[in-house]
């Protein structure tokens, strides 16, 4: 059996095994198992690279961490500097970079050659380099990337697997919504072999003329500007926050709700001119984007980082952005805002109900100063509270966070001579 794959049962049977090390095939047999993540979201090609989709990756991982694999010391360590130095040189050397055997015009072998055919397909342009001609390369790119066969298929730096992955992207449509997404140009019909392709910017009318800045119309320009400031926290993103349609996307959204922020978000799958338009405006080529206060903060692996950092709550904290009270926090601090405090329908000045009269009569007799809330007020403390103090009625009394009770036992502490030792630093 492969060390990373154990052997997966569904409803008691094997459903599948795996020998050897084939991490395409690992992730393929995991893809099929894992499945889609919702109903919105097809099952997304196995790639271990960029273009995983996040169940896919995500169950990869846990097998590999289940059999000790994070502990392993990466292949890439066993490579020189120099070495190390070029293969990375070779990679980004072009946005798509592919590793084969042979050239574009003359492939050594069918798998090199159906990926070249894919790349023509999808009509982008792509540098090579022929592992035939440099053994060095040949062997130092299997532990640099931690695949072992060839072809090796990267797009801006990232590895996006072999021959089966690209046909499984390319036959899906992922592929494309790679390219799109990293801002690789399409190749158009006019464009000669070796010229490179400018990317074409979304055009939303000639009105408003051109921005020099970026080459986006003004009109757009103005939009995005408009979309950006539209909350003090706004993501672009894919889906909406209650049904994201990629784990990039959802784990930002994760994010900021344990952060506690308030935010507002935009989804670049309803509006091509705006997701085309804003990777030119911020000169960010993928979503999803979070912005605060106007500026870039970045995509979903930046704002990890920055929340395990802790940076992301300094941020937020310096651009005055308060984390919002959810209705328990905000009934905590309420119960404690006073040592005596009383929930009660109107104010001590003017009751609103004669139960509430009558404990506020109570607690001036008895020479108490204390706190109070006007239910009527506000419908969603006075909801909350019934559930939060399991006292379906009011006025309730706190003394130190604690329910003494409500006008009833009030009333029989006063009249036996309870409440004012109840409601001191030695009684209740």
């Amino acid at each position: 059996m492969c060390r990373y794959f154990k052997s997966p049962y569904w409803d008691g049977k094997t459903v599948d095994t795996l020998e050897g090390a084939n991490p395409s095939s690992l992730a393929n047999k995991v893809a099929k198992v894992a499945g889609p993540t919702n109903l919105a979201e097809s099952a997304a090609p196995a790639s271990l690279g960029v273009a995983a989709g996040p169940t896919v990756l995500e169950t990869v991982k846990e097998l590999a961490k289940d059999n000790g694999s994070s502990h392993r010391e990466s292949p890439s360590s066993d490579l020189n500097d120099k070495l190390k130095l070029h293969l990375q040189q070779l990679v980004n050397s072009h946005p798509i970079f592919l590793f084969m055997k042979g050239s574009p015009e003359e492939p050594k072998c069918g798998f090199s050659r159906k990926v070249v055919e894919i790349l023509k397909e999808e009509g982008v342009q792509f540098g090579t380099f022929d592992i035939l001609t440099d053994n060095e390369v040949r062997e130092g790119m299997k532990k640099f990337s931690n695949w072992p066969t060839y072809p090796q298929l990267f797009c801006k730096g990232e590895l996006l697997g072999g021959c089966d992955i690209a046909i499984a992207m390319h036959e899906s449509g992922e592929l494309k919504e790679v390219f799109r997404d990293h801002g690789i140009p399409v190749v158009s019909s006019e464009t000669k072999v070796g010229e490179s392709a400018k990317p074409e910017l979304p055009v939303s009318g000639k009105v408003g003329g051109v921005s020099d800045s970026t080459g986006l119309s003004a009109a757009l320009t103005s939009r995005l500007e408009s979309l950006i400031n539209l909350c003090p926290v706004m993501v672009f993103m894919k889906g909406k926050p209650e049904e994201p349609k990629c784990g990039f996307s959802r784990k930002v959204v994760e994010i900021l709700h344990q952060e506690k922020v308030a935010f507002d978000s935009f989804d670049i799958l309803s509006d091509d001119e705006v997701r085309q338009g804003l990777k030119v405006y911020s000169n960010w080529s993928s979503y999803p984007q979070l912005y605060i206060k106007g500026e870039l903060i970045g995509g979903s692996d930046i704002v990890l980082e920055m929340q395990k950092s802790g940076e992301l709550k300094k941020v937020l904290a310096e651009k005055g952005i308060v984390p919002k009270e959810n209705l328990e926090d905000r009934l905590k601090n309420l119960i404690s805002s006073s040592a005596v405090m009383l929930f009660m329908k109107g104010t001590p000045d003017a009751p609103r109900c004669g139960f509430s009269s009558k404990v506020v009569d109570a607690l001036q007799k008895e020479g108490i100063s204390f706190g109070s809330f006007d239910i009527l007020s506000d419908e969603e403390v006075r909801q909350g509270l019934k559930t939060f103090s399991n006292w379906p009625t009011f006025p309730q009394l706190y003394y130190k966070g604690e329910l003494i009770g409500g006008c009833d036992i009030v009333l029989e502490m006063h009249n036996n001579g309870e409440l004012k030792s109840a409601l001191s630093e030695e009684g209740f």
